[in-house]
């Protein structure tokens, strides 16, 4: 994981620098992606999930101001970037996205607690899901899930060849595999509608 000795080694003096980089550079891929609406929609989105990857990394959580905003803001891009006549049954589908993936994530981490008696998966994962859902519709959350779940793999099988201790009781930061997934699934999933 990226801590402030890393960005110091690397030549960052303060964290923040690191945000601030990371968010031009989704600007710039914004730019060469989209257009209109959906290119400063899609730097707005990626903005707020770089900040909310930084956060779980840092201190794995998902500030509600953060992850909340972005429910309303994917409903309204998506009945603003819809095609005419099509606006309301395409917002109904993502709001449909935004109840199903908070529900999903939510009952899974309920359930995990019952079992185990601790977070194995936290509100502010079911709410970061809720908000892909929101933006991408129901239809695409599987193919969010899915990329999230093989990159926070993948990261774990690099943090173990690394020489990490990787166990049962290794907190994982999933929110920031799952915000790098909920951007690219937007930019570039079908059926998410982009």
């Amino acid at each position: 994981m990226i801590d402030a000795l890393t960005l110091q080694r690397a030549g960052w003096r303060r964290p923040e620098a690191l945000w601030v980089a990371g968010f031009g550079f989704v600007g710039f891929w914004a730019a060469i992606e989209l257009e209109g609406l959906r290119f400063w929609a899609g730097w707005s989105l990626g903005g707020a999930l770089l900040a909310l990857a930084i956060a779980d990394i840092r201190r794995h959580i998902l500030p509600d101001r953060l992850t909340l905003p972005l429910i309303p803001a994917g409903l309204i891009v998506t009945w603003a970037g819809a095609p005419s006549g099509d606006a309301a049954a395409l917002t109904l589908d993502h709001a449909i996205g935004a109840a199903a993936g908070f529900a999903l994530f939510a009952t899974i981490g309920a359930a995990y607690w019952r079992l185990r008696g601790r977070e194995g998966l936290g509100l502010g994962d079911a709410k970061l899901l809720g908000a892909g859902g929101a933006w991408i519709g129901w239809q695409a959350l599987p193919d969010l899930v899915l990329l999230a779940s093989l990159t926070a793999l993948a990261g774990t099988g690099l943090a173990a060849c690394a020489g990490r201790p990787v166990g049962a009781a290794t907190q994982l930061p999933f929110g920031a595999f799952l915000a790098a997934a909920f951007w690219l699934i937007w930019l570039y999933d079908p059926l998410a509608g982009g």
